[in-house]
């Protein structure tokens, strides 16, 4: 793994530069929540928490959240599954109102993350600057956040011509900034409806819009920076991933990281008995129900010959049950 990262130009081609404007907005989405979450605990304790914002907050979560898992991250950048076009255009909404960007750029980053990870052009390596301690340091906050504000931005017709290609999708980036405003006005609406107060809009706006916007690009943000330096990594892999349990019910699923880059079109991440996977099971529902065709479900046994530990083996799921098909094909040899 290259260490010189910070002095090498990304392997880019047509790269976007950040406007100043631009800049100071990523810096407001990001700082604001921020703040948001740093006052939430005093500010619960003194009773500005009712059940109407809990609810409220545990709604627009997993709505946003699980736009970015199930939809910009499984299905838009890896295809691991097929779906029909309400689905499509359900999962791109949701995601988008998650506000880390069009779904176009999210699409690009991410597929440029794949290309290069943890080497020369990986958008937010945290192993861009070295491996020193502080380098690493630095790394995990350019990771994290400060990769917001490089300037060469993934190039969409580069890495997501497909996404932009869609009209449907096309339609739905270029009314992100729409999308913005419904994700932090709802629910302030929907508080001061249930409620029937101004101050359940403001609670629903403070909990519902900010705490939940920050909640949510943090874990995010962490399988990008934790991810890639803490944790386990049980598969042989040709970068830095690694799987975060406390991060798993958090992201849905998504810091089992270690696989994803390993097998990255699967459907399912925690792929080891007791990895718990959210996006996955949900993704198992849509298909029971018919939403869901094509699922890329990982292979066992293709997946055992990529432990580091051939003795873990029996800890993929569906292991046992694929040795026992893989043997009734072959025939005995007679004696």
């Amino acid at each position: 793994m290259a260490t010189e990262l910070q002095t090498r130009p990304p392997a880019e081609t047509d790269p976007i530069l950040l406007s100043g404007a631009l800049r100071i907005i990523i810096a407001l989405f990001v700082i604001i929540p921020l703040v948001a979450v740093a006052v939430a605990i005093p500010v619960a304790w003194g009773g500005f928490l009712g059940w109407s914002d809990v609810a409220l907050v545990i709604g627009f979560w997993a709505l946003t959240a699980l736009g970015i898992t199930i939809g910009f991250h499984r299905f838009f950048t890896h295809g691991s599954f097929k779906a029909p076009r309400a689905i499509k255009i359900l999962l791109a909404v949701a995601g988008s109102m998650a506000l880390e960007g069009p779904i176009t750029q999210w699409v690009a980053d991410h597929r440029k993350h794949h290309k290069f990870s943890d080497d020369i052009g990986d958008p937010h390596s945290p192993w861009r600057f070295g491996t020193s301690k502080r380098a690493i340091a630095k790394g995990l906050y350019f990771a994290h956040m400060g990769w917001f504000f490089d300037e060469p931005q993934s190039s969409v017709a580069t890495y997501a011509p497909d996404i932009a290609a869609d009209k449907d999708l096309d339609r739905i980036a270029r009314m992100f900034p729409l999308l913005v405003i419904a994700s932090m006005a709802l629910p302030a609406i929907i508080g001061g409806l249930v409620t029937w107060s101004w101050m359940g809009a403001l609670t629903g706006f403070f909990w519902g819009t900010l705490f939940r916007i920050a909640f949510v690009h943090h874990v995010t943000w962490s399988i990008n920076s934790i991810c890639h330096v803490f944790g386990t990594r049980p598969f042989t892999s040709r970068d830095l991933s690694s799987n975060v349990a406390w991060l798993a019910i958090p992201s849905f699923g998504e810091s089992w990281h270690n696989l994803h880059h390993v097998d990255p079109t699967s459907a399912r991440h925690g792929v080891l008995r007791g990895q718990i996977d959210i996006s996955a099971s949900l993704i198992r529902g849509l298909e029971r129900l018919g939403l869901a065709t094509d699922v890329r479900w990982p292979k066992p046994l293709r997946l055992a010959g990529k432990l580091k530990d051939p003795a873990m083996a029996p800890r993929v799921r569906g292991y046992a049950a694929a040795v026992r098909a893989k043997a009734a094909l072959v025939p005995v040899p007679s004696t």
